[in-house]
């Protein structure tokens, strides 16, 4: 093993806890509060909010998307820049601190804010910011990640820097109270494909990692079966696990994957499908199609995530498993979204995955076009 580790988000954890906002913020600041649809002046979040920076000079933007926009980021971006915004307060799940980095650190680029994704701009430094979490998924609460889409050309890329990692994060498990099932069932998704994409790939013999991920994905199962429960203690480790899923911890110094995400997005790009979602449509005919490079971190989920019987079958069983996973929360496996014929659809994702550099996917890169399209027609 060899590699650097570090998460400098100082996570505030529990109910109450967004009066921390008071004192993470620092006095002097001139803050912009970003978020979405409004949800969060109708379960209490946003009041709590207002309360806790009653002594700050803030400003606010809403209408951040389930998939954020550089159409509408580019409006919050004008306003960072003409009010000299110096903080940035995330209120939301993953699309709007996704959303709130892509604002920090454009804010501080002359040119186009789209230079971030398409590496025209390093990103070196950015707006600190804060964040907020209502809804468990992404992880982005404590990462250096984030995703955006740009709804003219339909394309959905990604940037990482350890500038817009937030300062800290606040997850009050009972912001998710009033949240749709199906936004909870996302959550539950998004997490479990994040665990997957660092986890099946080949054997390293990195037993923390690996004990961890593995520890991660039983918690998800079990929260997925206990899906009708959602007592207090349900919330708090869903919003605990989605968190550790993606905070770089289980990755550090392992081969990662993430071919499932990069062909999942172009399904949201294209189809507004679902971001997790979108993931698991795509997974398990990746798996099928990857299966002897997978074999055995798939036999090893097998035995230690899913209880399976040892077999000369076991990848194949666990890979049904985790499909079974998915239709136990009700998740379509199929694109629902493009009726009948799919090879249209199929060649506009291959055209956008080559238009975006991504030729060969995958931790041995195996994943050419050719295996993409073969991957896309048995999973549409």
């Amino acid at each position: 093993m060899k590699f650097s580790y570090v998460n400098t988000t100082v996570i505030h954890f529990g109910v109450g806890q967004i009066s921390a906002l008071a004192t993470n913020v620092p006095s002097d600041a001139n803050v912009l509060v970003v978020y979405g649809g409004g949800s969060i002046k109708k379960n209490g979040v946003y009041e709590q909010v207002v309360a806790a920076l009653s002594d700050h000079r803030w400003m606010e933007f809403s209408g951040i998307e389930a998939n954020p926009t550089k159409e509408t980021l580019d409006k919050a971006i004008a306003i960072a820049k003409s009010e000299c915004i110096d903080f940035i307060v995330a209120v939301g799940g993953g699309s709007v601190i996704d959303g709130a980095k892509y604002i920090a650190a454009a804010a501080l680029h002359d040119g186009d804010s789209w230079d971030l994704v398409t590496g025209k701009y390093t990103v070196e430094t950015a707006i600190p910011l804060g964040a907020i979490l209502t809804l468990p998924a992404t992880g982005s609460e404590s990462n250096m990640g984030a995703v955006v889409t740009k709804r003219s050309t339909n394309e959905k890329l990604g940037f990482m820097s350890p500038a817009v990692r937030p300062a800290f994060a606040v997850l009050d498990p009972s912001a998710m109270k009033t949240l749709p099932e199906r936004q909870l069932i996302n959550g539950l998704v998004d997490a479990w494909v994040h665990v997957c994409e660092q986890y099946i790939t080949y054997p390293t013999g990195n037993m923390v990692q690996d004990g961890y991920a593995e520890v991660l994905l039983k918690n998800l199962l079990v929260l997925g079966r206990q899906f009708e429960q959602q007592d207090d203690a349900w919330r708090e480790n869903l919003m605990w696990t989605a968190n550790q899923s993606l905070n770089g911890l289980i990755g550090a110094g392992m081969p990662q994957d993430w071919a499932t995400h990069m062909i999942g997005h172009e399904l949201t790009a294209l189809w507004h499908v679902d971001h997790a979602r979108s993931l698991a449509i795509v997974q398990p005919s990746l798996l099928r199609a990857q299966i002897e490079a997978k074999r055995a971190k798939l036999e090893q989920m097998g035995r230690n995530v899913f209880g399976l019987a040892d077999s000369p079958s076991l990848a194949e069983h666990t890979i049904v498993a985790i499909e079974s996973f998915y239709q136990g929360l009700n998740v379509d496996l199929v694109l629902s979204e493009v009726p009948g014929d799919k090879s249209d659809a199929i060649e506009q994702i291959i055209a956008k995955l080559k238009q975006n550099g991504y030729l060969e996917m995958g931790e041995n890169k195996g994943i050419t076009l050719d295996v993409t399209r073969t991957i896309l027609a048995n999973a549409l």
